[in-house]
């Protein structure tokens, strides 16, 4: 299947009509959102429909709707194709500060190489425990150099959601060193990989490839037929070479209350 006609399916099941676990969704004719459970998470913004002439007065309506209901603010993920043109430029205008861009890859699994499927031999756990979520926070910790508190609430209830995540961490000498999870939204062809994060020390030695197969092989046993990514620099060298391809690059804009 050809990246375009991917896209296009992407847009459909995942940005339109996408539920997401922890997030209440909320359809108008203009935007599609999500709104948080969480107080300490973003609510979001995955997909809208604008133009030139409706842009400006979209972004102020929602900006005043996030007002009224609170939290912690609004992520409004924009993707390359997205209308209008400048649409990042008008959000920057209305007081969004703009994040690191991403790639959003795809693998096909009907097309995926047999790596994929082989036996996974490195030592992987399914995640069950509170205990196993705080030793993903402090690998997310120490990779990014950043607070990942909100983490462990987050994976607490991600662990209650089985049908719809599923959490890993792999382990050199039973250290936990490289974790991520994945997530198999009801309706979509596509599952997501998430969180990937492999500590600098035990990199190159094949932990983050395990989790990725793992992931694979159980949304392949699920019945998906595509893997999701939004792949920083780190990783969209790796997945790349292991039959991901390039669908569009995404840009998430971020209002908070106290930006104001």
């Amino acid at each position: 299947m050809d990246t375009s006609t991917i896209l296009q399916l992407y847009d459909q099941q995942e940005r339109q009509q996408g539920s997401h676990s922890l997030y209440r969704r909320e359809v108008t004719p203009d935007v599609v959102r999500h709104i948080c459970t969480l107080p300490e998470r973003l609510h979001f913004i995955i997909y809208s429909n604008l133009t030139a002439v409706s842009a400006d007065r979209v972004i102020q309506e929602q900006i005043a709707y996030f007002q009224t209901i609170g939290g912690f603010g609004l992520e409004w993920k924009v993707y390359d194709h997205d209308q209008p043109p400048d649409l990042k430029e008008r959000l920057i205008a209305h007081g969004f500060q703009p994040g690191e861009a991403e790639g959003l890859l795809v693998l096909d699994m009907e097309e995926a190489p047999p790596i994929y499927w082989k036996p996974v031999t490195a030592d992987v756990r399914r995640v069950t425990t509170i205990e196993q979520a705080r030793d993903i926070v402090a690998i997310q910790e120490q990779v990014w150099d950043d607070d990942f508190g909100w983490l462990e609430a987050q994976l607490s209830e991600f662990m209650a959601e089985p049908d719809f995540w599923s959490i890993y961490l792999a382990c050199v000498d039973d250290k936990p060193v490289c974790a991520a999870w994945a997530s198999f939204p009801p309706g979509s062809q596509f599952a997501g990989l998430w969180g990937g994060a492999t500590l600098a020390a035990y990199r190159g030695r094949g932990m983050y490839t395990a989790l990725v197969n793992t992931r694979a092989q159980e949304a392949r046993q699920r019945g998906y037929r595509f893997l999701t990514i939004d792949a920083t620099d780190m990783s969209r060298a790796i997945l790349e070479k292991r039959g991901f391809r390039f669908l569009t690059s995404t840009y998430p804009y971020t209002w908070k209350p106290s930006l104001l």
